[in-house]
């Protein structure tokens, strides 16, 4: 699955949190919002600079964070979603999202799952993805 599969992929299951999702479709939809932050953290700058002063460039930074802030929260539940369908690709259960809140500990385990190779066949939460 490449980026633009992904993203479509991702987008079109928007709070659909059955199922399952591969591994390159949760790493490519992340990559993406990695993208479209600095995409969007750049719109920012050129607008503080196509003003011309200090002041505009901190104009232009405000309205680059607006713009990723309404992003961020278009893009909250699909995050979500292809989280816990990653999650049931390899056979955990969706609340393993919580375990993020504990610090360090819960983002280590956490990517540890997401790196973790898929159930080979169908599991208890669907098909294989792939």
């Amino acid at each position: 699955m490449g980026l633009s599969e992904a993203v479509k992929s991702v987008f079109s299951k928007y709070a659909t949190f059955e199922g399952r999702a591969s591994r390159s479709e949760y790493w490519f939809f992340y990559l993406f919002n990695i993208l479209l932050e600095i995409g969007l953290y750049v719109v920012g700058l050129i607008l503080g600079a196509i003003v011309g002063d200090a002041t505009g460039a901190l104009a232009g930074m405000g309205i680059g964070y607006v713009l990723f802030c309404l992003y961020a929260l278009v893009a909250l539940i699909p995050y979500i979603s292809v989280f816990v369908r990653r999650m049931h690709d390899i056979g955990r259960s969706g609340w393993w999202f919580w375990i993020g809140l504990i610090p360090i500990v819960g983002a280590i385990v956490q990517l540890v799952f997401l790196v973790t190779g898929s159930d080979r066949g169908d599991n208890q939460y669907g098909p294989e993805p792939l």
